[in-house]
């Protein structure tokens, strides 16, 4: 057994003899993973374990990247690699020290340009919130700004570096700029939650006051958009397809973003029929989601095992019976529809109840 086996070794053997019966499951479940040396699994794994509570200490997670990440980090995704450093250096508590360590990770993970721009943009953090050091952050911000605009595609550092910018420019009281960042970094958070996998609350971002620094901007269609995706408008989508099919993100993805919305009519046809009405025909579903009829049911069967909705598919009548729908951020609209159905569920009751009342005395006599 080589040196580094053998520290690993130990050290895991060291973190299963926690007294906490679910967290001593959690490192062997990574010891698993990382002797089948399945190195996608095992970063995903540690993307979130990373977070836990037991290991939110500087010198913990300090053993664990010493220990373990270290031995098998050029094997791992970069940008993993980076999201999993991201919580060490945030607990590192000499800042300077923190900015070494980014700046010594730079050739480990030199091979995806994403995983550097997020590096440099943790570093810009640091430099703005805890050293204070204006000049070094303005370098990181310029730096970057032109990398980013011809990178040719959203990427998930869009978003965190025109947050830091936007911070930047309001320290120094650039204003004009700040209100331009903001703006990025509405337009980039709502590509991502178009195109994002898991994604379907849209409705959570369209509460973000964010996105009115869209309003009166080249991309406040884009506010329009989101607002088609939340409530499933397939034939709202079509007619914008001219305006959005311009950005070369969403044309590339027009196959996943007619799947999405699709999935979110679905959501939709279900969240507007009462409890009584759940029975959904596949021709209904095929005239408002616009899809061949032979693709129904293989759009049920994913919104069921996304989660999104639960029911049953009788095939033989053609029709799926709904029993829920997953809870989502409602519009004003949705929200009218649902007091709706609750006044319809009420005076059903209503009727029942006085229906009762006057059938009572021929019950009991009888």
């Amino acid at each position: 057994m080589s040196s580094t086996q053998a520290t690993v070794t130990a050290y895991l053997a060291a973190q299963k003899k926690t007294t906490n019966k679910d967290l001593a499951a959690e490192w062997t479940l990574i010891e698993e993973l990382y002797n089948e040396k399945l190195w996608n699994e095992l970063t995903i794994k540690l993307v979130t374990f990373v977070r836990h509570e037991s290991l939110q200490d500087e010198s913990a997670l300090l053993q664990l990247y010493q220990n373990f990440i270290s031995t098998f980090e050029t094997k791992i995704n970069p940008y993993g690699l980076i999201q999993i450093l991201e919580v060490v250096v945030d607990n590192i508590s000499d800042k300077k020290e923190a900015i070494d360590f980014l700046e010594k990770m730079k050739d480990k993970v030199k091979i995806c340009d994403e995983a550097v721009w997020y590096l440099q943009v943790m570093q810009g953090n640091l430099y703005l919130s805890n050293l204070n050091d204006l000049n070094a952050t303005k370098k990181i911000i310029e730096e970057l700004r032109d990398v980013l605009e011809e990178a040719g595609n959203v990427t998930p550092v869009h978003g965190k570096y025109y947050m830091l910018a936007s911070q930047y420019y309001r320290r120094v009281g650039k204003h004009s700029e700040y209100y331009r960042c903001w703006a990025q970094q509405a337009f980039f958070l709502g590509l991502a939650a178009l195109l994002g996998d898991g994604v379907y609350n849209i409705g959570e971002l369209l509460a973000h006051p964010i996105l009115e620094s869209l309003q009166n901007t080249e991309n406040e269609w884009l506010v329009e958009l989101l607002k088609a995706f939340n409530t499933g408008d397939i034939n709202k989508f079509n007619d914008m397809k001219k305006i959005w099919s311009k950005i070369p993100d969403l044309a590339a993805q027009e196959v996943k973003l007619r799947q999405k919305i699709s999935l979110l009519c679905l959501m939709e046809m279900t969240f507007k029929r009462s409890a009584i009405e759940r029975a959904i025909s596949f021709a209904d579903i095929a005239n408002e989601t616009k899809l061949p009829a032979k693709e129904v049911e293989f759009l049920i069967m994913k919104a069921l095992a996304l989660d999104l909705v639960r029911g049953e598919i009788d095939q033989v009548a053609g029709v799926v019976n709904m029993s829920w729908v997953q809870p989502r951020v409602l519009n004003r609209n949705q929200i009218a529809g649902m007091a709706s159905t609750l006044d319809t569920w009420m005076g059903a009751i209503t009727s029942m109840e006085k229906l009762m009342e006057n059938r009572a005395a021929e019950i009991l006599t009888n």
